[in-house]
């Protein structure tokens, strides 16, 4: 809950029942309350139309309204709002359907005490909240995949890629979005079920979920970036060894659990070298990843960089599942995954990413792989004074 004080609207024609709401919420320990009381509907529009409110209390028997007409108005007027519906003993059916059609919760008058009443307008906001949050995000979505889509279009115009493209994005989105939905549904529904630490589970879901949207969305808006040419190339000098040692000890770090040896091995004085370090990093993070993802247990990856014929070769050869040779061609399309990755995860954005990185330093990069034995892959940039 809010550090602030939580600002109720409380609809309810009877004042005794008003009353005893409010003593409630003035004997909670852990929050604090306002309360704006009004006994009409009408009224309680007319206070959504001028104050914030964090939640509304609503009796479902008022003067001016009866039972679930009483919410379209409310939502209408206050979508972001939660709604805690009160009710007679005899009224289950009516806020089970209430809650169906939009309110947060429902407690029944004659059964509410201080825990009970705090609780549903703690779990009301939090629900509401997460609700609130997955429609933004799947607006934000739409938005941005129609965007980047329009830009990929432009960029290559090939009325095919754009919708093999959306159709590929749209699958990828399907999982994290699936499991927002399971989990806010869990929560809104089945609220009286789960304990403590299955809601945070749930949370933590929806977070997981949105975090890994963000990332996906993160690598098409990068794609697009680099189709329409407007990907940045900042100059600067590297200590390329040191650079890339960092980055296999990182590696290492990553693949502890698989007990993979990571070997690296220079060759030649590099020195300092003009290089843009945030491209060089997408490159050498994206490479080293796959070749650690696609390798076995206890295997092997090799990382050798060498200076020949004024060019830095970087070089990343592991003895993982390799790739069949009718499908390398493909590998650097956006989305595109070999047939034989199985169940191992992957969005088949970073290739993609990988080859706009090397394009845009003026680079070459080569595959040669062979399914069972592994694969190497070979990136070349110009040695720049």
């Amino acid at each position: 809950m809010a550090a602030n004080p939580v600002k109720i609207l409380l609809i309810e024609d009877n004042l005794a029942e008003a009353r005893l709401l409010q003593e409630f919420l003035k004997q909670a320990k852990s929050h604090e309350f306002t309360v704006v009381h009004v006994q009409r509907l009408a009224a309680g529009l007319h206070k959504l139309g001028t104050e914030y409110y964090d939640v509304i209390l609503l009796d479902l028997t008022l003067p001016d309204s009866q039972g679930l007409a009483s919410l379209p108005p409310l939502m209408s007027q206050a979508s972001t709002i939660p709604i805690v519906v009160l009710t007679n003993t005899n009224d289950d059916e009516l806020a089970l359907e209430a809650v169906r059609k939009g309110a947060q919760d429902y407690l029944v008058k004659r059964q509410i005490n201080v825990a009970i009443l705090i609780r549903s307008i703690r779990y009301a906001i939090e629900r509401k909240q997460a609700l609130e949050t997955l429609r933004n995000v799947n607006q934000t979505l739409e938005n941005r995949v129609e965007e980047k889509t329009a830009e990929l279009v432009k960029a290559r115009e090939i009325n095919q890629f754009k919708s093999e493209f959306v159709s590929m994005l749209s699958h990828d989105i399907r999982n994290p979005l699936n499991t927002i939905l399971l989990a806010t549904g869990l929560l809104q529904n089945s609220d009286r079920k789960l304990t403590q630490e299955k809601k945070h589970t749930h949370f933590q879901l929806i977070r997981s979920a949105i975090k890994n949207m963000a990332h996906l969305l993160d690598e098409v808006s990068f794609i697009g970036k680099a189709d329409a040419g407007k990907l940045p190339c900042e100059l600067i000098y590297l200590d390329l060894v040191g650079f890339c040692s960092e980055l296999v000890a990182a590696a290492r770090l990553k693949a502890a659990n698989t007990h993979l040896n990571l070997v690296f091995s220079s060759h030649g004085d590099l020195g300092e070298i003009l290089c843009d370090e945030n491209l060089l990093r997408h490159i050498l993070e994206n490479l080293l990843g796959n070749a650690i993802k696609y390798s076995p247990p206890g295997g092997k990856v090799i990382f050798e960089l060498r200076e020949q014929d004024k060019q830095i070769i970087f070089q990343i050869q592991d003895w993982g599942i390799g790739i069949p040779e009718t499908e390398q061609q493909r590998l650097f399309q956006p989305f595109y995954r070999a047939s034989n990755v199985d169940n191992i995860p992957g969005t088949g954005m970073g290739l993609a990413i990988v080859k706009k990185c090397v394009e845009t330093l003026n680079g070459e990069i080569s595959v040669n792989s062979t399914v069972g034995l592994g694969t190497i892959v070979t990136v070349k940039l110009p040695f720049l004074d």
